[in-house]
């Protein structure tokens, strides 16, 4: 790679997915503070109602941003790449964790055992394209699919939890929901509201595991820093760091 490469700023991260990752961060956040409130009966600190309050203003914010705000992303990244393909490609690449974040993930492995003397590169930018073939963390691939199926479980469950006679236009929704976690609850000796309550507490604490997971995986690199601007502040990123490949590969539609 050539100095001028190296020191190239690019963008890593448009507005969408600035604002789409702070929104995401500032309703996880408040939504663990206000769950465990609720749930301990943090008085002193916030009341029941208006933690329950802020908890059901939250809701929508995550959930329009996980299920909007991403899809968004992803589909006018992936078009600007090359349509229909395009989009297919980008998802791929960036979003499913394949067999070469496998062996990036493998070597980062080595690397912490001493086994492997450098550290793979995961980030690697088409300068023939003006994209990022990928970006994310291996371990960051793995967690957005766990992420996403988890959202879904503490919806569903919150739905329960807020309402247990919730319907749209008449349609029982928490009541079905009960009645679907009724079939499982017995394994763990409970009835389905109880089953709903458990799983929504467990789910709040694997979001606890992941943001440290998070914050501790960006650690590992020294010019930490540069992760924080590019997503809060500017979006853009010097090709400069060792975790980083630029490619120059044509893409043929």
């Amino acid at each position: 790679m050539s100095n001028a490469q190296k020191t190239k700023s690019v963008e890593r991260y448009n507005w969408v997915e600035r604002w789409t990752h702070t929104f995401h961060a500032i309703a996880m956040l408040t939504l663990i503070f206000t769950g465990l409130a609720i749930y301990f009966g943090w008085g002193e600190i916030i009341s029941f109602h208006n933690a329950r309050i802020l908890h059901m203003i939250m809701v929508p914010v995550l959930i329009l941003t996980n299920w909007c705000l991403v899809p968004y992303g992803i589909l006018s990244h992936g078009w600007q790449e090359g349509g229909v393909k395009g989009i297919i490609k980008h998802f791929y690449y960036s979003y499913i964790f394949n067999k070469e974040d496998y062996y990036r993930l493998k070597g980062m492995v080595l690397n912490f055992f001493g086994k492997q003397e450098k550290y793979p590169e995961f980030t690697v930018y088409n300068e023939a394209t003006g994209h990022y073939k990928t970006k994310l963390h291996p371990m960051f691939k793995i967690f957005i699919v766990v992420e996403g199926m988890c959202i879904f479980l503490i919806f569903i469950t919150g739905i329960v939890l807020y309402k247990v006679d919730w319907n749209i236009v008449g349609i029982p929704i928490a009541h079905w929901l009960t009645i679907i976690f009724g079939w499982i609850s017995p394994i763990l000796n409970m009835n389905g509201l109880e089953f709903a309550r458990w799983l929504h507490l467990a789910l709040t604490y694997f979001f606890i595991f992941e943001l440290i997971c998070h914050a501790f995986i960006l650690e590992f690199d020294t010019k930490v820093f540069k992760y924080w601007r590019s997503i809060f502040i500017d979006g853009k990123e010097y090709l400069d760091s060792p975790v980083v490949q630029v490619i120059d590969e044509e893409e043929h539609h």
